[in-house]
């Protein structure tokens, strides 16, 4: 059996393609990156947000019990952003998330430098 597609009103692919690392998920949940809580929130026309499954799982596993991290932002980010399968994009297992990385990670989302100077400048 063949199947062919038809369409009316073909869709318009984007022109561009954005992919969340850990660090920036982790920045937009803490609400310490306004560029890139804009870029999720209101996400640009033409444009996809892509991520792993790996990074929203590091993303999440880096928030700590005092963090006031707003679920909504969270399902947000899931309505937003296409997430891909780390395993079907590697071939291999997701590692285990470990407390040095966590603290890389949140070294990295709470240092005042490094979110005036965001990953999604222009």
């Amino acid at each position: 059996m063949v199947r062919i597609d038809i369409r009316v009103n073909p869709v318009e692919q984007p022109s561009n393609t954005i992919t969340l690392t850990p660090d920036m998920i982790l920045k937009y949940l803490l609400g310490t990156d306004e560029k890139i809580e804009t870029t999720i929130l209101c996400k640009p026309e033409k444009t996809e947000l892509v991520t792993t499954d790996l990074a929203l799982y590091e993303a999440m596993g880096s928030i700590k019990p005092y963090d006031n991290v707003q679920l909504n932002k969270l399902t947000k980010l899931l309505e937003s952003v296409h997430i891909f399968s780390h395993k079907q994009q590697t071939g291999s297992e997701k590692p285990i998330l470990k407390e040095e990385r966590v603290e890389q990670l949140r070294k990295i989302a709470l240092d005042k430098q490094s979110n005036k100077k965001s990953k999604l400048e222009d």
